[in-house]
């Protein structure tokens, strides 16, 4: 300015700062009426807000003027051309990148979700609650986030036979079994495949419920037979000198079950309580006497007669005892006996053999009431030879044999009619 007042003259100088007054108060009105026309548009970036006044034309054009760059999977509410107007509210969420994974399946997701069930929701993902989500539903989203899903699939357990069906996601067998209260022995139980394995959609799981028990058994232990000679017994005639016992062992058992059936059974100690004692039988030795014969001779005829008279005489006594009983009728106490039991040697006292004749009717006496050989009727038996003696058997009292014990407990003891025939 001193230079230029210097080379010009004082009016002159008076014009040109007039005009550079002018000139200024231009530029300012200028720049006033600038600002005054700019419009004031808010923008919400990624929840931030921002008042921003703009002579921009298009919302793309303010979003690179506040340097947002907007990605292809970005959210925008215009569109990129649209037109400015003053009052605008322009909103943008830059995405965030997703990974999900479905039984190894991976796929990639963008979103500007807040959560993961919204995340869920907008791409139509829904699992159910037996499937293994790898995050929580509430979870916020954030970029490069990687979610893993195992979907559950069903499995056949037979567990002693019974079949059920249960959900799983993978895991091992023990770990299924224990989620569903599946107990099982693992020192016994047979369980297929092993309880480290793991489950596939393919797996049936069978398990073999083993158990192991201690048993003990009583059993008889059978008496020996000793048969001695006996001088005084009829030769062919056996008697009971002294009656056997049993004994007792107790054997203990380690018994194998496998579900529920015995499948095997081991011997593992034994022990006699009890010793058995030896039967005594007598041997008849003794030879039958032989009854000689007398023959009567005739002298006269005088003799003859009175030989012959003696003669009916004698054979009348001999055979008294068996002629007063022919058609005799009693009323004895009958009881029932079997040659099959404990110490009977299966032969009658006149040598009948009914362990070789168990259905043969013969019937046990007393001999000084009904002879031996006799033919007799008891009632409710039928005909029987009186073939057999006992030690019990005395006066009016008769046991009638039955091929079977089961027979002799059926016939119990009655009172019958017992009639001699001859």
């Amino acid at each position: 300015m001193r230079i230029i007042s210097k080379l010009l003259p004082a009016s002159k100088m008076k014009l040109v700062i007039s005009s550079i007054g002018v000139l200024a108060l231009v530029l300012f009105s200028g720049l006033v009426l600038f600002e005054a026309t700019k419009a004031e548009v808010v923008v919400t970036d990624n929840d931030e807000k921002q008042t921003v006044n703009t002579h921009t034309n298009t919302v793309g054009e303010l979003l690179a003027e506040v340097g947002i760059n907007v990605g292809e999977h970005d959210e925008l509410s215009h569109s990129l051309d649209t037109q400015i107007e003053s009052g605008m509210e322009i909103k943008y969420d830059t995405a965030k990148e997703v990974v999900v994974t479905i039984d190894g399946d991976e796929q990639v997701f963008y979103t500007t979700t807040d959560t993961i069930d919204e995340f869920l929701s907008e791409e139509n993902l829904s699992f159910a609650d037996r499937d293994d989500v790898s995050h929580d539903r509430t979870e916020a989203i954030e970029d490069g986030l990687h979610i893993e899903v195992a979907t559950a699939y069903e499995v056949t357990i037979n567990d002693g036979g019974k079949e059920k069906r249960v959900w799983t996601t993978g895991s091992t067998v023990g770990e299924l079994l224990d989620s569903n209260q599946i107990k099982v022995n693992k020192k016994l139980d047979k369980i297929k495949p092993a309880i480290d394995e793991k489950v596939t959609k393919d797996t049936t799981i069978t398990i073999v419920q083993v158990k192991k028990e201690t048993e003990e058994v009583t059993e008889k232990v059978a008496f020996d037979t000793e048969k001695k000679n006996d001088s005084s017994l009829l030769k062919g005639k056996e008697q009971v000198v002294t009656q056997g016992q049993a004994g007792k062992i107790v054997k203990k058992y380690e018994v194998l079950y496998e579900n529920g059936k015995e499948v095997s059974r081991e011997l593992v100690s034994e022990e006699v309580t009890e010793d058995s004692k030896n039967q005594v039988v007598a041997i008849g030795t003794k030879e039958p006497v032989q009854k000689k014969e007398t023959n009567l001779v005739t002298l006269s005829s005088k003799k003859s007669n009175s030989a012959n008279s003696s003669k009916k005489s004698s054979t009348s006594n001999t055979s008294s005892s068996k002629a007063n009983t022919d058609g005799k009728v009693f009323t004895m106490s009958a009881s029932a006996y079997t040659a099959s039991c404990s110490g009977c040697s299966g032969f009658t006292a006149t040598g009948i053999n009914l362990a070789a004749n168990p259905n043969m009717k013969v019937i046990a006496v007393d001999p000084n009431i009904i002879p031996l050989g006799s033919r007799v009727w008891v009632e409710g038996y039928g005909e029987a030879i009186a073939g057999d003696t006992g030690g019990h058997i005395k006066g009016n009292r008769i046991d009638v044999h039955v091929p079977s014990k089961s027979a002799a407990y059926k016939w119990g003891r009655k009172t019958v009619t017992v009639k001699v025939l001859n």
